[in-house]
C-alpha cells in the first residue's frame, strides 16, 4: 500500500466515523441539550478517553509501533508476535487493577476532574455514577489500540480506523432506546460507552487472526523488549498527551463558568476533532510505521521524502480545514446542532469556541507528523520538553483569558499553544540535523497558504450570499450548508492548482497502491 493511499484509507474511514459522530452529537444535542445531565456525561466519557488518549492510543502506540516494526524488519513475524503477546500481558496486569482503583475513587477523582461541579450536588453524583459507567472503556480500548498497533505495522490501516465507527453506532443504538423506552438517556449512554468497547475489540481481534496473527495472553513477564517499551511510554504519555491535557485543563477551567460551558466547548471540539482525525491522525498512523521501518533500515533518503510529503499533506488539507472552520463556524453549528434543546445562544457560543479551536488545525496536524519523526527514532523524551513548555502555557493562557472571553478565551488558548507546540518540535528537530525537506515542499508551501487565504475570501463571500437559505427549513439550509462547501473546495483547488500549490493529477497516482519511490523501500 502506498504511503498516499493509507493515509486515504484512514482518512476515509476516519471521516465516515465522524459522520457516525456528527449523528450522535445531532441526537445528543435534541435530546441532552446543554444542561446538567449533558455535563455530566460529557465529563464522564471526557475521562477514560483521556487515558485513553494520553496512554492507550497515545504512548503506547507511538512507542509500540516503532518497536513492533524494528523487530519485524530484522527478526521476522514469529518474533514480532511474541514481542506483542509480552506487551499484551502486562498491560493487562497493570491496567485491570487501574480500573477497579478509578472506579473505586471516582467521587474523589471528580473533584479534580471538575471542580465546579461541587457547588451543584445532583449534577456532580450524576457525573460521578455517569463516569464509572465508561471508566471500564479504557481497558477495552487499550487492548483495541495493541491489536491496532500490530495490524498497522503491518500496512493493514483499515481495521483499526474502523473501530471508532462502531463506537459511535453503538452510542447512536443506545440514544433511540433510550428515546423510544422512554430510559434516562445519559445512564443509557453511559452504560453504552463500555458496551462499545467490547465491540470494537471483538473486531480487532477478528482482523488480526484474519492477517495471521492471533495473539494469547501469556503470564506476565518483564522481558528486554517490554522493559524498553515501558521505558519510552513514560516520556511518551506526556510528548502525545499534550493535546489531550490541554484539553483535560479545559475542562477544568468550564467547570467554573456558568452551566453549558462544558458542552459548548464538547460541541465545538467534536467538529474541530473531524479535520483533526481525517487530516492529522489518518497522516501520523500511516507515517509512524513507515519512517519507522526506514529509519530501522537506515535509508535517510526515503525518510526526508516521506516526511517531506506528509508536511505536504498537512499544509495542503489543513490550511483549507482551518480557514472553512473559522469562517463558516455559525452556519456550521446552527445547521447541524440547532434543534430541539439546543437553540440560537448555544449556537453562538458554540460557533465562538469553534472558530478559536480552528486557529490551531494546521499546528496540530503539523505536530502529529514533527512527533512521528521523533517516535520513528524512538525519541519519547524530545517531546515530553515541548509538552511540558506548550501544556504550562495553555493553562496560563486560558486562565488569562476565561475572564474576558468566557469559554472562548480557553479555546483560544488551546488554538495558539498548538502553534506554540509546531514551532518548538520543528525547531528541535531541525537542530539535530533531523529536519531536511525537500525542494518541492518549500516552493509549495507559500502557494497552498495563498490558495487557502483566496479561499477565506470566496466562502465570506458565499456565506453573506447563502444566509437567507441557511436560515431556512431544514433541507433548504443543509443544502445550502453543502453548497458553502462545496464552493470553498472547488475555489482552493482550483486556485492552489493553478498557482502551483497542487498538481490535481499527482493526487489520483499518489492514491494507487503503487510501489514506494526509488529509494524509499
Amino acid at each position: 500500500m502506498s504511503f498516499a493511499h493509507a493515509i486515504a484509507t484512514v482518512g476515509g474511514l476516519t471521516m465516515l466515523s465522524r459522520v457516525a459522530g456528527f449523528a450522535r452529537d445531532i441526537l445528543t444535542a435534541a435530546i441532552l441539550g446543554a444542561g446538567p445531565v449533558a455535563d455530566a456525561f460529557f465529563v464522564a466519557l471526557k475521562l477514560p478517553n483521556f487515558f485513553r488518549r494520553l496512554f492507550a492510543e497515545g504512548a503506547f502506540t507511538v512507542s509500540f509501533v516503532p518497536l513492533f516494526s524494528a523487530e519485524l524488519q530484522r527478526n521476522g513475524r514469529r518474533a514480532a508476535q511474541g514481542f506483542a503477546e509480552e506487551a499484551l500481558a502486562v498491560m493487562v496486569t497493570v491496567l485491570l487493577p487501574f480500573v477497579i482503583a478509578m472506579v473505586a475513587a471516582m467521587p474523589w477523582l471528580m473533584h479534580a476532574l471538575a471542580p465546579g461541579f461541587s457547588d451543584e450536588p445532583e449534577k456532580f453524583a450524576l457525573a460521578v455514577d455517569f463516569a464509572r459507567m465508561t471508566f471500564p472503556y479504557l481497558l477495552l480500548v487499550s487492548l483495541v489500540a495493541l491489536l491496532g498497533g500490530v495490524l498497522n505495522s503491518l500496512d493493514r490501516f483499515g481495521p483499526f480506523a474502523a473501530a471508532p465507527i462502531a463506537f459511535n453506532l453503538t452510542l447512536i443504538a443506545a440514544l433511540l432506546v433510550a428515546r423510544e423506552a422512554g430510559m434516562p438517556a445519559g445512564l443509557v449512554m453511559s452504560q453504552a460507552v463500555t458496551v462499545a468497547g467490547v465491540v470494537q475489540l471483538v473486531w480487532l481481534a477478528a482482523s488480526c487472526r484474519a492477517a495471521g496473527i492471533g495473539l494469547r495472553l501469556r503470564l506476565p513477564r518483564l522481558t528486554p523488549g517490554v522493559k524498553k517499551l515501558m521505558v519510552l511510554m513514560v516520556p511518551g504519555a506526556i510528548g502525545t498527551g499534550v493535546m489531550q491535557i490541554n484539553l483535560f485543563i479545559n475542562i477544568v477551567l468550564a467547570s467554573l463558568l456558568p452551566s453549558g460551558a462544558v458542552s459548548f466547548l464538547y460541541y465545538a471540539d467534536r467538529l474541530n476533532q473531524l479535520p483533526l482525525g481525517v487530516i492529522g491522525i489518518a497522516i501520523g498512523t500511516a507515517l509512524l510505521p513507515v519512517l519507522s521501518r526506514h529509519v530501522a533500515g537506515g535509508d535517510h533518503g526515503a525518510v526526508r521524502h516521506f516526511l517531506s510529503r506528509a508536511l505536504e499533506f498537512s499544509l495542503m488539507l489543513g490550511l483549507p480545514a482551518a480557514v472553512a472552520l473559522l469562517i463558516t463556524a455559525h452556519p456550521i453549528i446552527h445547521v447541524l446542532f440547532e434543534r430541539g434543546a439546543f437553540g440560537p445562544d448555544e449556537t453562538s457560543a458554540t460557533a465562538q469556541a469553534l472558530a478559536a479551536y480552528a486557529i490551531g488545525i494546521p499546528a496540530f496536524v503539523i505536530v502529529k507528523v514533527l512527533s512521528a519523526a521523533f517516535f520513528a527514532r524512538q525519541d519519547t523524551g524530545t517531546p515530553v520538553r515541548v509538552a511540558i513548555a506548550v501544556t504550562l502555557t495553555n493553562a496560563a493562557l486560558g486562565l488569562a483569558l476565561i475572564q474576558p472571553l468566557g469559554h472562548v478565551g480557553i479555546a483560544l488558548a488551546t488554538g495558539v499553544t498548538a502553534w506554540m507546540n509546531a514551532v518548538l518540535l520543528g525547531w528541535l528537530l531541525h537542530r539535530q540535523g533531523n529536519f531536511q525537506i525537500d525542494d518541492r515542499l518549500r516552493r509549495r508551501a507559500p502557494r497552498l497558504l495563498a490558495a487557502g487565504l483566496v479561499m477565506g475570501v470566496a466562502l465570506q463571500a458565499a456565506s453573506w450570499l447563502l444566509a437567507p437559505w441557511l436560515d431556512g427549513p431544514m433541507l433548504i439550509r443543509t443544502t445550502a450548508l453543502a453548497a458553502l462547501v462545496g464552493i470553498g473546495a472547488i475555489v482552493y483547488f482550483a486556485v492552489a492548482h493553478g498557482i502551483g500549490g497542487v498538481r490535481l493529477g499527482e493526487i489520483g497516482i499518489l492514491l494507487k497502491r503503487a510501489p514506494e519511490p526509488p529509494g524509499a523501500a
